[in-house]
């Protein structure tokens, strides 16, 4: 696995956003489950995470899928009643941070209270 994504995943598991968010390159892309089009830039995609951060509980990552140009975390948590599986694929950058990440979520019920719950907190913030 690549060191950005053991690094987002341990800051991760320790409850620490901003080490998270540190391993994030400048012109990082996110492609999330609830928009068509990406966020785009460490700023929007650290808002969003953010978010996403306050919103899961109980997050914990299952299991972890090492490759060379992509990798795969597989993760468990609840927004709300609903529970939430999801994978994480992690593209590194040339200088070894977080390029391009997209994050797939099921069932499609988890999808709709993830978009409930995220949303507003978007609008609010002009986001």
């Amino acid at each position: 696995m690549s060191t950005a994504a053991s690094e987002f995943r341990a800051a991760i598991e320790r409850g620490d956003v901003d080490a998270m968010l540190a391993t994030l390159a400048d012109d990082v892309v996110l492609h999330s489950p609830v928009s068509f089009k990406p966020f785009e830039g460490k700023a929007a995609v650290s808002e969003l995470l953010r978010i996403i951060v306050s919103v899961f509980e109980d997050f914990r990552y299952t299991d972890g899928l090492p490759g060379d140009d992509v990798h795969g975390l597989i993760f468990r948590a609840r927004v709300g009643e609903r529970e939430v599986e999801g994978l994480d694929l992690i593209r590194p950058g040339p200088d070894g941070r977080i390029a391009d990440f997209t994050v797939m979520v099921r069932p499609l019920t988890a999808v709709v209270a993830l978009a409930e719950a995220v949303g507003p907190q978007l609008a609010e913030r002009g986001a």
